[in-house]
């Protein structure tokens, strides 16, 4: 009776004694259920392929594959612990159980402040797991891995125009945890600039996986993207751009909006209660019937929100603070301003028809070219001058 040691391909490691009989499939059946795999050939220590049993000796040690070509245990089948502390060396992942081989600089260099940077800069560090053929075990879809991989080999970040709206999200989930890269982040964005196909806004979970995706201080692209109804209240907003972007019907109560560009953005009958609009640009918006009251307008550092050529027809803006606002050429047809601080602000070609006015700040205010016909001008805190409307 002949008796051989098997290995896992490329693995000096946890080998199984084994018994010589019968055929070469018989040898197979053996090694799969000793080894754990799916056996399909047999290999000697040089890399020479073995199809007929006869060949095998007595006390032979044999490397057992799946189908991949032989892995020189003394080489590249090496545990990565006994690699050399070069960033050049070869990985192989086990993603989803797909494989992937790469570069440990590939992982390192290009996002350093990375989850896989941490993982593999250095050796052992997180204790990674290794399935049986040494590759390093990593819980998710190889669907979206691949374009990660493919973005930390090149800086770009392309994704198949097969993978749907929700799929994408997915990818934005495994950026955040794996890659934490604002670059592929807006990359990503950009691929989705344009609403789902079945134009299926988008919900406030969505929304917060870009959010944290992202540092607060760089501007995210939401441009031409569909919130209708979407709740964002209380969600910090500084700096997003929302350009043209279908915001209908959405709470923003109590949103941080600062410096947010909402230009030519649809905000009709949105709730904004409480937002803080410190120098947001809302040129050309629609926001007719919506809500704005108690909101901050004014920047202490000067800079002045701009609201010029907005519908803003029927807006309730009670109590807001909007010293220095440029609402020029706007339209506030039936708009209710009562008590609002409008110190200083541009009203000058603006619809004021019907608007109410009471208990309003005006000073300084430029009106000049204005409509105020029927507008409500009672319990004024400063008199209007003649100079203020008058061309």
């Amino acid at each position: 009776m002949r008796r051989v040691t098997l290995f896992v391909n490329g693995s000096p490691r946890n080998g199984k004694v084994v018994a010589v009989y019968g055929t070469l499939s018989d040898l197979l059946s053996v090694a799969s259920n000793k080894l754990g795999i799916k056996a399909t050939s047999v290999y000697n220590g040089k890399g020479g392929l073995i199809d007929d049993i006869a060949l095998i000796r007595d006390d032979d040690v044999l490397f057992v594959c799946e189908g991949e070509p032989f892995i020189d245990p003394q080489t590249d089948g090496r545990p990565q612990e006994e690699l050399t502390g070069s960033h050049t060396d070869w990985l192989t992942l086990n993603v989803g159980g797909r494989y992937f081989t790469t570069t440990r600089s590939t992982l390192v260099n290009k996002e350093p402040d990375s989850m896989l940077a941490h993982m593999f800069k250095d050796k052992d560090a997180w204790g990674n797991k290794q399935d049986h053929r040494g590759a390093f075990l990593i819980d998710r879809s190889p669907e979206y891995f691949e374009p990660i991989l493919n973005y930390l080999r090149h800086g770009q970040l392309i994704v198949n125009d097969g993978i749907n709206l929700l799929g994408r999200y997915y990818l934005c989930d495994a950026i955040y945890n794996l890659v934490l890269s604002v670059l592929a982040f807006k990359q990503l964005s950009q691929q989705n600039s344009q609403p789902a196909e079945d134009h299926s806004p988008i919900s406030r979970k969505e929304f917060v996986r870009f959010l944290l995706a992202t540092p607060t201080k760089s501007e995210l692209r939401c441009q031409g993207l569909n919130f209708s109804g979407a709740d964002l209240s209380r969600l910090d907003l500084r700096y997003i751009n929302f350009k043209m972007a279908n915001l209908s019907r959405c709470n923003l109560a109590h949103a941080n909006l600062c410096c947010a560009n909402l230009e030519r953005a649809d905000l009709s009958g949105s709730v904004l209660d409480c937002a803080n609009l410190q120098g947001v640009k809302m040129l050309c918006s629609n926001a007719e019937g919506a809500s704005l009251k108690g909101c901050n307008f004014e920047d202490p550092s000067g800079l002045k929100a701009n609201l010029e050529g907005a519908n803003l027809k029927g807006v309730d803006m009670e109590g807001s603070q909007m010293t220095g606002i440029n609402l020029r050429v706007a339209t506030l047809k039936n708009a209710k301003l009562k008590n609002c601080n409008l110190r200083g602000a541009t009203l000058a070609g603006t619809d004021l028809e019907n608007c109410d006015l009471s208990g309003c700040d005006l000073q300084e205010a430029n009106l000049r070219g204005s409509n105020v016909k029927g507008a409500i001008f009672e319990e004024m805190l400063t008199p209007l001058h003649m100079s203020q409307s008058v061309r």
